[in-house]
């Protein structure tokens, strides 16, 4: 990821770096579950994030399939991880959790 230059004024020179959070928590409705989790998971580490999903109760099986191909093509251990359960119990542990920097939920 890149900086980008911010307009200023002359003599001055402003720059954006961005770096990753560190433990990014997603959320997944129940309604495209696989789309999802493909649209909050690629941004989160393409930024240098490690992923924490916590799928619907109702729909974890795709994302828990895609947890298993990251592992087979070789994705490091702890980069992606899922925490199939309840929204009540592991959505709000997920939520409240101080080493999660940020949630993303739809």
């Amino acid at each position: 990821m890149g900086g980008s230059v911010v307009p200023v004024e002359a003599g001055f020179l402003n720059y954006v770096v961005r770096e990753p959070l560190g433990v990014v928590g997603q959320i997944v409705p129940w309604n495209f579950p696989l789309m999802f989790t493909s649209w909050k998971m690629g941004p989160a580490l393409a930024a240098g994030n490690t992923v924490v999903f916590k799928p619907a109760e109702l729909t974890p099986l795709s994302t828990l399939r895609l947890a298993e191909l990251m592992a087979e093509v070789g994705f490091p251990s702890g980069v992606v991880n899922v925490v199939p359960g309840f929204g009540p119990v592991a959505g709000e542990h997920l939520a409240r959790h101080p080493e999660v920097q940020k949630i993303a939920r739809s």
